[in-house]
């Protein structure tokens, strides 16, 4: 997963000193990282989710103008988005074809599940006064990465461990969802709703992230 995310940085980067060389600008090319917390709905039985469910997004979009003067656009690109969930729960058997939470009965410190996205969003962006800005979006989502961590005793009496699993079985594949941005020149208030499931549907909980946080977009 660091692999890909490095690779992806190196060629958002690459793409927007392109950009930056051909059009003397950084109008056409916009390059930015969301920085968010995770409201996770549907929760089941048992599970209590941590109040901050830190998550963030890197993302590059090629700006289509709209108008002449080039204030309005609609942008596509490219993204990956990472999400978290950390709770009082650890998932059963990962590789089980139906996914089962169940709450943790030993000391613990943390446990989460982390599942990581390639998404490709699409966003109506409108400027006031070239300072204040507004983006209304779309964007889909094909899983990239999973994982669960859990740090705590393994049993009542010990020994504390560290356990990491990866490719958690029965995530759904593509994810959808709208987004809104509300923004002061290089930073907005951002705010995402997936009305997707993390699993598949009767392969596993409920469960789907309403994520409200900030953007940075600089370039």
């Amino acid at each position: 997963m660091k692999k890909v995310v490095l690779s992806l940085i190196v060629v958002l980067t690459a793409g927007y000193l392109q950009a930056q060389i051909i059009t003397g600008n950084n109008k056409n090319f916009t390059v930015g990282f969301d920085l968010f917390t995770d409201v996770w709905m549907e929760q089941p039985v048992g599970m209590k989710a941590r109040t901050i469910n830190q998550g963030f997004n890197v993302f590059a979009t090629y700006n289509f103008q709209l108008v002449e003067s080039g204030r309005h656009t609609f942008s596509a690109g490219l993204g990956i988005r990472n999400h978290q969930l950390f709770s009082n729960t650890t998932i059963n058997d990962i590789k089980a074809d139906t996914i089962v939470f169940s709450p943790i009965t030993n000391n613990y410190k943390r446990s989460k599940l982390h599942v990581a996205y390639l998404d490709f969003p699409f966003e109506f962006r409108f400027r006031f006064d070239n300072k204040w800005k507004l983006g209304v979006g779309f964007k889909l989502g094909i899983v990239l990465d999973s994982k669960t961590k859990y740090y705590g005793d393994l049993t009542a009496t010990g020994p504390r461990v560290l356990q990491k699993h990866k490719k958690v079985n029965s995530l759904e594949k593509y994810t959808f969802g709208p987004t809104l941005r509300i923004g002061y020149k290089w930073i907005s208030l951002f705010g995402y709703y997936q009305p997707t499931h993390i699993f598949t549907r009767d392969l596993g909980p409920d469960l789907y992230p309403v994520s409200v946080g900030i953007t940075l977009s600089p370039f």
